[in-house]
């Protein structure tokens, strides 16, 4: 029996199902809501704008601050445009190839703020991701597994609890300089400074994650899973896990900001990224040793972008929250 052409079916493909489902969002309630909301818009582009100048540093930026063979001391402590600034009695005019001014060194302050946001995203990205990953999977394993393994993780994360970040951070760091020589940790000083930002965040997701775990085992689909012989591991990453992570998803976005006012607070105490690479947390430490000599650029600055990006995550942290739950509607 001939098929007519109109009853032959065809597999969309990947290119398909992409486009179907980016209509399905554009159509749905959580874009509707994201465009009644003009503060949520504006920090999503204020977030965005933030993420493609320190993503294209290398490129937009005017000088490569990180080469110290391109720094000209006869280029330092330069004001910004429009302002002059009194060095010891001396009147100091605004040089056009620098919209910000300088620091000491000659380094032009517009190009060591976008490498510095740069390394700012770079710590706060990889140590929520981490903090994500590691306290998800203790979350799931508590709540599915119970008894004794969920309250040893429990009782880890109520003693973690009472220390700050910041503490927990300076302990890792601490033990590690002990543990290393000068050089060696100084090689590994950024990884050292994910990992104790890390360490000092996984317990919000192992928490949020253990609670909705608790509720999804006790649902029909998981125990349909274990009837037919599915082994606790696989119902926990196939089952479990994809009805876990609106959450999740909106604990990172809040962590983030968390992370990077904990990466400049580390930084201003000098034990954060090495002040060869500075980030926005070393660029206002660098800045405050000198404030009070008039130079006020080099703190103002970088403190206004890190207030600025830190806002505008959490504006689109909390409407996240708003909009994924739908009793907050």
């Amino acid at each position: 029996m001939a098929i007519a052409p109109e009853e032959i079916q065809v597999s969309p493909g990947l290119f398909g199902r992409v486009i179907d489902g980016g209509r399905r969002f554009f159509d749905g309630d959580i874009f509707y809501a994201f465009k009644k909301s003009p503060l949520t818009i504006a920090a999503f582009v204020v977030t965005v704008l933030m993420f493609a100048i320190a993503l294209s540093a290398h490129w937009l930026a005017p000088f490569d601050t990180m080469n110290l063979s391109s720094l000209n001391l006869m280029d330092a402590r330069l004001p910004p445009i429009g302002w002059q600034f009194n060095d010891g009695g001396m009147m100091v005019d605004p040089d056009p190839r620098f919209l910000l001014g300088t620091d000491e060194q000659g380094r032009d302050l517009l190009s060591a703020m976008m490498f510095g946001l740069q390394i700012s995203l770079e710590v706060g990205f990889a140590s929520v991701i981490l903090a994500a990953v590691f306290g998800t999977l203790l979350g799931l394993v508590s709540g599915y597994a119970g008894g004794r393994v969920d309250s040893f993780i429990m009782r880890v994360a109520d003693v973690q609890l009472t220390f700050p970040a910041i503490l927990i951070a300076l302990l890792i760091d601490g033990a590690t300089r002990t543990m290393m020589d000068p050089d060696t940790h100084q090689a590994f000083k950024l990884p050292i400074l994910i990992l104790a930002i890390a360490a000092s965040q996984w317990v919000n997701f192992a928490r949020t994650v253990r609670g909705s775990t608790l509720v999804e085992k006790n649902k029909e689909y998981v125990q349909a899973a274990r009837v037919i012989g599915i082994r606790p591991s696989l119902i926990m990453i196939r089952h479990v896990l994809p009805n876990v992570l609106g959450p999740v998803l909106v604990i990172a976005t809040l962590s983030l900001a968390i992370a990077i006012l904990t990466e400049a607070t580390l930084s201003f105490l000098g034990v954060g990224v090495p002040a060869t690479e500075p980030s926005l947390g070393t660029l206002i430490r660098l800045g405050q040793n000198v404030l009070f000599s008039g130079m006020w650029w080099l703190t103002i600055y970088p403190s206004l972008v890190l207030v600025i990006l830190v806002l505008a995550v959490n504006l689109l942290g909390d409407w996240l929250r708003d909009a994924l739950n739908p009793r907050l509607r």
